[in-house]
């Protein structure tokens, strides 16, 4: 189960990253319930094997390509993110004061805290894409124009599995013309 996990992680996030463009440095958010990778009810059967099965799918790509991952933390922790110290600093962002526990932050947040090696939380950021695993509600992490990604997997593990890429806004009227 746990390498199904995996390799689906891993098929999910390759597809993302193909679609939607992102230049090294670029940051990517993901909120993942491993309750609903599991066949749980979201925040009730946490699984710390789940989310790092998910997490070793997914951050090793990541890292190759350049790409800084930031992961939301549960309702409890009113959705705050994990990330590395140094970007966080190197975007401007506050650091708040917590460290994630699997019903309090959650399993994957968890998993992220351990894997960093400078981890600190931040309360709110505009990333360039990420991934909602199991409906955590990524929307409010990403840039203001979010734009849906399909991939051919639909689901990791149990959980339904949601991507977006963001864009520019488009402005101007009739004569404006805009890049790809």
């Amino acid at each position: 189960m746990y390498e199904d996990i995996t390799a689906q992680a891993q098929t999910v996030v390759r597809e993302l990253l193909e679609q939607a463009n992102l230049k090294p440095g670029a940051l990517f958010v993901i909120g993942c319930s491993s309750s609903e990778m599991v066949g749980k009810q979201i925040g009730k059967g946490s699984s710390m094997d789940a989310a790092q099965a998910a997490f070793g799918g997914i951050y090793p790509i990541l890292r190759e390509r350049g790409i800084h991952l930031a992961v939301q933390c549960c309702e409890h922790l009113n959705r705050a993110l994990i990330m590395e110290r140094t970007v966080a600093e190197k975007k401007g962002y506050e650091i708040v004061n917590v460290i994630p526990q699997p019903h309090a932050g959650g399993s994957f947040a968890v998993t992220a805290w351990n894997a960093f090696s400078d981890p600190v939380a931040v309360e709110t950021i505009q990333a360039d894409a990420g991934i909602d695993i199991g409906g955590t509600m990524i929307g409010m992490h990403l840039r203001r124009v979010a734009v849906p990604v399909r991939t051919s997997l639909d689901k990791i593990g149990e959980a339904i599995v949601l991507c977006a890429r963001t864009r520019p806004k488009y402005i101007g009227g009739p004569r404006a013309v805009y890049q790809e």
